[in-house]
């Protein structure tokens, strides 16, 4: 997926080059489920609901915790982020594909009615986090997809760190080639930088 990959995977992928140096990677990044029968690519990783296919295995990642995420500025001025109700003065930006939308947020924190026919609207999650980094609202993300953004306090999570938890993201691959080296070696990789 897109933002997995930009977000997430990139940021790592010279470990894995450092780990394993005679294993090249190939990333392509784009919401078209892959053909892992053909060999087009050892893996798929895939956002939402996966169905089951023959022969290929499905692992779920970890679970994610979604949560509100603005730029520090927006914690401070005339309307600063203290609660959920401040919302009504900001701009909300929209991830279209997202599991868990504003609508849905508010009611797991209990937060006022708020119109969310407004804001910005992106089909990508790397996009609304970047809208979010300039300033132009708070988005509704991942946080397995700003740990950068935030590390570097690009990003804040004004209500804290809890939020959410959703079963996002899945690895695709065929069970017939579970046991190559390779395969093995990234799947393990993969995970260990998962936490898991």
């Amino acid at each position: 997926m897109p933002s997995l990959a930009a977000q997430w995977l990139m940021p790592r992928l010279s470990r894995f080059s450092a780990l394993n140096p005679d294993v090249d990677v190939r990333l392509n990044a784009s919401v078209s489920a892959v053909d892992l029968a053909t060999g087009e690519a050892d893996f798929d990783i895939r956002y939402g609901t996966v169905f089951p296919t023959a022969g290929v295995a499905i692992v779920p990642f970890p679970e994610e915790m979604v949560l509100p995420l603005c730029s520090p500025r927006l914690l401070e001025g005339e309307y600063p982020i203290k609660s959920p109700a401040d919302l009504r003065h900001h701009t909300l930006i929209h991830s279209e594909v997202n599991l868990v939308n504003w609508r849905e947020w508010l009611k797991w924190a209990d937060g006022p009615q708020i119109d969310l026919v407004r804001g910005p609207r992106f089909d990508r999650s790397f996009m609304a986090i970047s809208a979010a980094v300039d300033g132009v609202g708070v988005c509704l993300e991942s946080h397995m997809l700003v740990q950068r953004e935030l590390a570097a306090g690009q990003l804040v999570a004004p209500f804290g760190m809890a939020g959410p938890r959703i079963r996002g993201h899945s690895l695709l691959f065929m069970k017939s080639r579970a046991n190559l080296p390779k395969i093995k070696m990234f799947y393990d990789w993969l995970f260990r930088e998962l936490g898991v």
